[in-house]
């Protein structure tokens, strides 16, 4: 598991280094919703101006030098992309400033990915779609491209006559949600959604008085998609409904410090990991959880005993965090290395893990 390096800075007294400290571990942690890494030399940069060696200008002139020096011409390499979105995002998170408008929300979205994306800050003009994994390949269906802006300044304009006043904390957090999941649907951009609804949300929930400086968003940003993606999808044929009590949950451990327990495996609408207790009581989701057990009472999954053994055998070993190639489920399992490359690939194919990128070619960990 890879330790993050700003939660003690996080946990400290001293207010400044505090805050940098969150407004990092955010900015950082947000990139895995596109399975990105920052680098090494961001990290060490970003505890410099922590520190006050330097100041998050010059963290962001050091980056623009270094990838000028060093430029990237592997498509697959998104390092640049994560360490200059990561630099901005924590820019944004330091400002005091905020306007709970559509152009603010597109101008985030122009300032994270200006040079890197050529649409930075532009509304897609094309429909779109994309495989979850949680919805098992399936899709969300997102806002029609003739209608994107529309549809935004609607709901900014309802969001803005809504009335907070007298609302228990129940009720504001499942509006909240509503609203955050709403907002996210639409899709205005072509890449670069969540990042940008999530930092928007951030600076709004701010605005309504909530602290929101924890780590919930650097440890959870994958679950903060999933269950974003939870909130929009309806499959009334498999009695699948749109929900967003996930989103909920997340959200009280952001604003009320409760200590929920956030996976990504129980948002997937087959629920192919077994769990021994799932309990939705009063908006908060409680997990009892021993290790991955693959039954065959799922027709779509169906395991030999040898296969199951060695998939629990891993996932014990390997826990929800920890990276893995194909030396180290060899070495797990007790198994050849042509054999572990076979359970990788079955795995794979039944999307019990996924890929990760920044750790070099065939890196895995199990799907949260």
């Amino acid at each position: 598991m890879n330790r993050d390096p700003f939660k003690e800075y996080i946990k400290q007294s001293e207010p400044d280094k505090r805050y940098k400290g969150y407004a990092w571990s955010t900015a950082m942690g947000l990139q895995a919703v596109d399975g990105l890494k920052p680098s090494e030399y961001l990290i060490q940069s970003a505890i410099d101006n922590i520190e006050g060696n330097i100041t998050i200008d010059d963290v962001e002139k050091r980056i623009e030098s270094y990838y000028a020096q060093n430029p990237k011409f592997d498509d697959e390499d998104r390092t640049e992309e994560a360490d200059k979105v990561s630099v901005r995002i924590a820019s944004i998170l330091s400002e005091k400033s905020f306007t709970f408008s559509p152009s603010e929300y597109i101008g985030i979205h122009k300032k994270l990915f200006f040079g890197i994306y050529k649409h930075a800050g532009k509304i897609r003009d094309y429909n779109i779609t994309k495989k979850e994994w949680v919805l098992d390949g399936e899709t969300v269906l997102y806002g029609n491209a003739s209608e994107l802006r529309e549809t935004l300044e609607y709901d900014f304009s309802e969001e803005r006559k809504f009335s907070y006043k007298g609302l228990s904390t129940d009720e504001i957090i499942t509006h909240l949600a509503h609203f955050v999941s709403r907002l996210w649907q639409i899709h205005i951009f072509g890449e670069g959604n969540t990042r940008t609804t999530a930092v928007f949300f951030i600076k709004y929930l701010r605005a309504l008085g909530y602290d929101a400086t924890n780590d919930i968003f650097a440890e959870n940003a994958w679950y903060f998609r999933n269950a974003l993606v939870r909130a929009n999808y309806t499959n009334l044929k498999k009695n699948i409904h749109e929900t967003t009590v996930f989103l909920e949950v997340f959200m009280r451990n952001l604003l009320l410090n409760e200590n929920n327990e956030l996976k990504n495996r129980y948002l997937h609408i087959n629920n192919i990991f077994e769990s021994e207790n799932v309990a939705i009581d009063d908006k908060n989701v409680a997990i009892k959880e021993e290790k991955v057990a693959i039954e065959q009472k799922s027709n779509e999954i169906k395991f030999n005993i040898q296969t199951r053994t060695n998939i629990n055998k891993l996932y014990e070993q390997a826990g929800s965090d920890t990276i893995f190639g194909r030396n180290d489920v060899s070495e797990i399992c007790e198994i050849s290395y042509s054999a572990a490359g076979n359970l990788i690939a079955k795995m794979k194919d039944h999307r019990l893990i996924e890929e990760v990128k920044g750790y070099g070619k065939g890196k895995y960990r199990f799907a949260r």
